[in-house]
């Protein structure tokens, strides 16, 4: 069957922003296709705040954490805004904005930080014992008509996942070509359903409010496109959840550790 929304890989999208002459600002269109329910998609609203924070100042170090608060729907015609809050001899923090018709959406703050000599080294625990998807492994792409944004992305489900709070999972984008390797890794961060709906059921309304993202490779690169995303929900009271994400290069080593807000409204 015909898909009737046609599909617009994120590296088409980012590159239709046009710039508001020499203002910090940029204009475009979140397309059918990259919603989820009545709102963009968080990772794609995300992946266009540091598309511009990285587009408003040259040279920028690798970036290191990303601060995002979802505040509210933004849909169709959007803009895009970015201020350089700080630039020192090590880092510089960015702020950038996602607003639509119906105002503010997302707000950002960005870190990026050059490498330091190592004074300190030091990790804890490792990736899942689970070996990257092979060509005979079955690879699941869309789903529900309401996450319209998962046409984009392919994700194979590992074996053997028996904690009832937490998914495991290796995504990839579909179209990953002409993109920055960190704006395709805001993108994989959030495209995992929030933990909670393990315990909930699919069908539960329920949206994420904040998301921290701390990137532990300067240069993060896979193998084939495939990252391992695993998110456990700690705790759920009172229509909030909590819940800790990871995520792994295909090779095991740690990308992302990241933490994530989220409104339970079933």
């Amino acid at each position: 069957m015909t898909d009737p929304i046609p599909a617009t890989p994120l590296a088409a999208l980012l590159a239709a922003l046009t710039r508001d002459g020499a203002a910090a600002r940029w204009h475009g269109t979140v397309p059918p296709d990259w919603q989820q329910g009545r709102t963009a998609f968080g990772g794609l609203s995300a992946a266009m705040a540091l598309h511009a924070a990285r587009a408003l100042e040259p040279e920028l170090p690798p970036l290191r954490s990303a601060q995002v608060a979802f505040v509210g729907p933004i849909a169709g015609a959007v803009t895009v805004s970015a201020a350089l809050l700080r630039r020192g001899r090590n880092a510089a923090f960015v702020a950038a904005e996602v607003s639509g018709e119906a105002g503010l959406g997302v707000r950002c703050t960005f870190v990026f930080m050059r490498a330091l000599s190592q004074a300190l080294t030091h990790e804890r625990g490792s990736a899942p014992a689970t070996a990257p998807p092979g060509p005979d492994d079955r690879v699941l792409r869309g789903g529900h008509p309401q996450v319209a944004f998962t046409r984009h992305f392919e994700f194979v489900d590992p074996p053997g996942q028996d904690d009832p709070a937490a998914w495991l999972r290796w995504a990839r984008l579909a179209e990953r070509d002409g993109l920055h390797p960190e704006v395709e890794l805001m993108a994989i961060g959030d495209c995992l359903p929030p933990a909670a709906l393990r315990l909930l059921g699919l069908g539960a309304p329920v949206s994420s409010m904040t998301w921290q993202l701390n990137l532990l490779d300067p240069a993060p690169a896979t193998r084939d496109g495939w990252w391992l995303l695993r998110s456990t929900t700690d705790h759920a009271r009172d229509g909030a959840s909590s819940q800790r994400m990871a995520i792994w290069a295909a090779d095991g080593r740690a990308v992302a550790e990241q933490v994530q807000s989220v409104a339970v409204f079933g």
